[in-house]
C-alpha cells in the first residue's frame, strides 16, 4: 500500500475514532476507561471502508461530463468533443429514417468508416480515470435508411 494511502486512512481515523467514541458514550456502553479501547475496533473496520468510498466517489466525480444539444457548427469544427453531443442525437433519434446522404449533409464527411452497413464519426476521448481509447458514434443502415444510432468504445 502507498504510504499516501495509509497516512489518508490515518487521518481519516481521527474523526471516526472520536465519533466512535461519543457513540458509545451516548449509549453508556462499557465505562469511560474502556471505551476509548473499545472504539478502536470499529475504528480500524471503518477507516478503510471510508477511504474506498472516498476513493469510488473521486473516480465517479471525474467520469462525469456534461452533455449539450447537437449543433452542427461545433459538431464539424471540434471533433474532440462531440462525446458532449452524442447522447442529444441518440436520445432525440434525430437521424433515423434518414438516408446516408442526409446524415453527411448533417454530420459532415469527417468519418472513420463508410460501408453500406453504416458510417461510424470519431466522438475523441470520454472523460474518465482510464479512458485512453476514442469512441465513435455508429449510424446503422437498413436499405439505405438510418435503423440506429449508438456510441461504442474502442
Amino acid at each position: 500500500m502507498n504510504y499516501m494511502a495509509f497516512l489518508f486512512i490515518l487521518i481519516v481515523s481521527i474523526p471516526i475514532y472520536m465519533v466512535c467514541k461519543w457513540s458509545l458514550r451516548r449509549l453508556k456502553f462499557g465505562n469511560d476507561k474502556n471505551r476509548k479501547y473499545l472504539a478502536v475496533l470499529p475504528t480500524i473496520v471503518l477507516s478503510p471502508l471510508v477511504y474506498v468510498v472516498i476513493i469510488t466517489l473521486w473516480v465517479l466525480s471525474i467520469s462525469y461530463y456534461s452533455t449539450i444539444d447537437f449543433n452542427q457548427e461545433i459538431w464539424k469544427s471540434n471533433t474532440e468533443e462531440r462525446f458532449k453531443m452524442s447522447k442529444n442525437i441518440i436520445e432525440s433519434e434525430m437521424l433515423v429514417g434518414k438516408t446516408k446522404e442526409e446524415v453527411i449533409a448533417i454530420l459532415g464527411d469527417k468519418y472513420y468508416l463508410n460501408n453500406e452497413d453504416g458510417l461510424a464519426y470519431g466522438l475523441g476521448v470520454l472523460p474518465g480515470l482510464l479512458s485512453i481509447d476514442p469512441s465513435f458514434l455508429f449510424i446503422e443502415f437498413e436499405n439505405g435508411i438510418v435503423k440506429k444510432v449508438y456510441q461504442y468504445d474502442s
